[in-house]
């Protein structure tokens, strides 16, 4: 890795370096790394939360949105006293108050066609922990066609899921080739949603970000983990890759161009 540990990262990840599946090149590995967060409310507060102690060396937060009181019961890296605030600069300082080997790097944008791809460009993994449709297909296609492997989550009153989609595996278009039509699916500010239920979501997510920079471990690669809170229940559903899909099958898009994401189904153009 061509990084070494000093006293203090020797102490500060010594439960990581006495394990056989991480050890110091791992920890190494992990300071080396880049992840970008896309979203810092209820799934990427958690996330960051745990990236961060982990030792990613360094973390991408992309969020436009400012912190909300309402926020504030699930989203655990903003305070009371970040009302008003834009989350990529509380998210930071919490990141700072927590962890000095973490360099943050705030996105302070709203993830559109033009910029999605420059900001998945050079990070080692990415978390989708977005809350609409449209961002999440944005997502997977930019990441997708640019080999980058990330993590999806996503929360629903009680209920979660995550998958994790690799290079040359199945993609989340293979899951849902087309969003469902607009009010089909509730969002939170509707509905409602249990305060704990992303820390658990997006603590799975943070475990695959770890394990995909560590190299241990199964991905959640071809499977989607249902989590239901209310039960307190996993289900666990495997997906195959669509050869036919646009973005990942044998014949696919060339750009994030390509996709009509103003069209509430973010549907792929036809030639």
């Amino acid at each position: 890795m061509g990084l070494s540990l000093d006293a203090t990262q020797l102490d500060r990840y010594s439960r990581h370096i006495i394990m056989d599946e991480v050890g110091t090149d791992g920890q190494a590995a992990l300071l080396d790394a880049s992840v970008l967060v896309v979203g810092a409310g209820g799934l990427g507060s958690p996330a960051i939360q745990y990236l961060a102690a982990a030792g990613v060396g360094t973390l991408g937060v992309a969020d436009d949105d400012v912190v909300e009181r309402s926020n504030l019961q699930r989203q655990v890296v903003h305070g009371d006293d970040d009302v008003g605030r834009p989350k990529v600069d509380s998210a930071a300082e919490f990141v700072a108050d927590l962890n000095p080997d973490v360099t943050v790097e705030r996105h302070q944008t709203r993830v559109e066609p033009g910029n999605v791809e420059e900001l998945v460009d050079g990070y080692d993994f990415v978390v989708d922990a977005t809350d609409n449709f449209r961002t999440r297909y944005l997502v997977n296609d930019a990441c997708t066609l640019a080999d980058v492997p990330f993590s999806h989550g996503a929360i629903y009153k009680f209920e979660g899921q995550v998958t994790t989609v690799t290079p040359g595996g199945p993609c989340y278009r293979c899951l849902f080739p087309e969003a469902p039509p607009e009010g089909m699916v509730a969002d939170c500010a509707s509905t409602g949603v249990l305060g704990v239920l992303p820390g658990t979501v997006g603590c799975v997510q943070a475990t695959e970000a770890v394990k995909a920079v560590v190299g241990v471990g199964d991905l959640l690669e071809g499977r989607m983990l249902f989590y239901d809170a209310m039960a307190m229940s996993f289900e666990e559903v495997e997906y195959r890759q669509n050869p036919d899909c646009p973005v990942c099958g044998e014949d696919p898009i060339d750009s994030v161009a390509d996709v009509d994401y103003a069209d509430d189904s973010c549907a792929v153009n036809a030639d």
